[in-house]
């Protein structure tokens, strides 16, 4: 019998029987695999788009809380009723008047301030400045107006067409 060399032996086929995949079944475990895939990327999306909602509701509850405390301190006179930052009806005349804070009515002026930042819109253009993401309507303007009238700032929306996924649109929030 002549013995068999090294390079022969370490490079021999697999005979049936012995371990090993088949194309078939490596076919089958990738087929599984994009399906999973499939599955999960939109699924993660909508994790994605649900937090934002959730920061955009947050950061909305707490312009608007500030708002109302502001104009809580004015009608209580907290605020001087002659301060150059608030409008006739008693809301800030923009949003900076919120986190810059306004003088208190009183023999010591100290300044009250309502936000300690603007939150980012987490659905805005985040190129322009925080105070300028935000969609704004002063006192005298309709519930539902896109357009702001400048002489306060009355309430804040989310600008845009966006929609929630439980169909609601972000501006009507």
């Amino acid at each position: 019998m002549r013995p068999k060399s090294r390079s022969s032996a370490s490079f021999r086929a697999l005979a049936p029987n012995e371990a090993g995949f088949t194309l078939i079944e490596m076919l089958v475990v990738l087929a599984i695999l994009s399906v999973l895939a499939a599955v999960t990327v939109p699924y993660a999306e909508i994790t994605v788009k649900r937090g934002k909602e959730l920061d955009l509701r947050r950061d909305l509850r707490e312009i608007r809380t500030a708002l109302d405390r502001f104009h809580d301190d004015w009608l209580n006179i907290r605020i001087s009723r002659t301060n150059g930052s608030v409008s006739e009806d008693g809301y800030p005349k923009t949003l900076e008047e919120l986190v810059e804070g306004v003088d208190s009515a009183g023999p010591r002026a100290v300044k009250q301030k309502y936000l300690r930042r603007i939150p980012e819109n987490p659905f805005g253009d985040n190129s322009l400045p925080l105070d300028q993401q935000w969609g704004l309507r002063s006192y005298l303007d309709d519930a539902h107006s896109s357009q702001w009238g400048g002489q306060d700032v009355y309430d804040v929306y989310c600008p845009g067409d966006g929609k929630a996924l439980d169909g609601s649109l972000y501006h009507d929030w």
